[in-house]
């Protein structure tokens, strides 16, 4: 196939207007943006799997981007599996696996690594406070990792801080109701 596919998976505890605004912007440079919601295995999750994949899937359907495709059937705590599963529903090759800045030196340590970078470039989006260092490109270069560093703007914000401060204005539209009602990450916050 001819066609751009970008796999865009994330813990997204919850999902935020960060998410919303990658999520756009991957819909205007790919074919198709294939997101889903993982366990991240150096993360623990305020909330479980399943509300955080119904939130992500939530804020998908209400882009109404026929582009933006929410599959949570190629989710895998593991990278390889996530994109294993990718290639043999959509039946294709070429794929990015999108990043943040925040996890490059981590993918050398990502079960498989060496498997993952025979099947995938990285597009790398910046996050402030992770730049991508010198010495950073020197080593993907060294490991032959294919990568591209995107020019997508994102606000600072991150589900951790809305964890910390809960302004609702950092989430999704569709999301906050949903977020209110449920009590969701109510426990996080500090009684004095």
């Amino acid at each position: 196939m001819g066609k751009s596919i970008a796999l865009f998976g994330t813990s997204a505890d919850p999902p935020t207007i960060g998410h919303k605004k990658i999520l756009e912007e991957l819909s205007r440079i790919y074919t198709f943006t294939i997101s889903y919601v993982s366990n991240n295995p150096n993360k623990k999750h305020k909330e479980d799997i399943t509300i955080r994949s119904h939130l992500l899937k939530t804020l998908i359907e209400d882009l109404d981007n026929p582009k933006i495709l929410f599959n949570q059937r190629v989710s895998s705590q593991w990278a390889v599996e996530s994109i294993k599963k990718c290639k043999e529903i959509y039946d294709f090759n070429n794929l990015d696996f999108v990043i943040g800045s925040d996890l490059i030196k981590d993918i050398l340590y990502w079960k498989n690594f060496d498997k993952i970078i025979k099947e995938v470039s990285f597009l790398i989006i910046l996050r402030e406070g992770y730049p991508v260092e010198s010495n950073t490109l020197k080593m993907l270069e060294t490991y032959k990792v294919k990568f591209k560093i995107s020019t997508i703007q994102i606000p600072d914000i991150s589900s951790s801080k809305f964890r910390l401060n809960f302004n609702y204005s950092t989430l999704p539209k569709s999301l906050i109701d949903i977020v209110k009602k449920n009590n969701l990450y109510e426990s996080t916050k500090l009684v004095e």
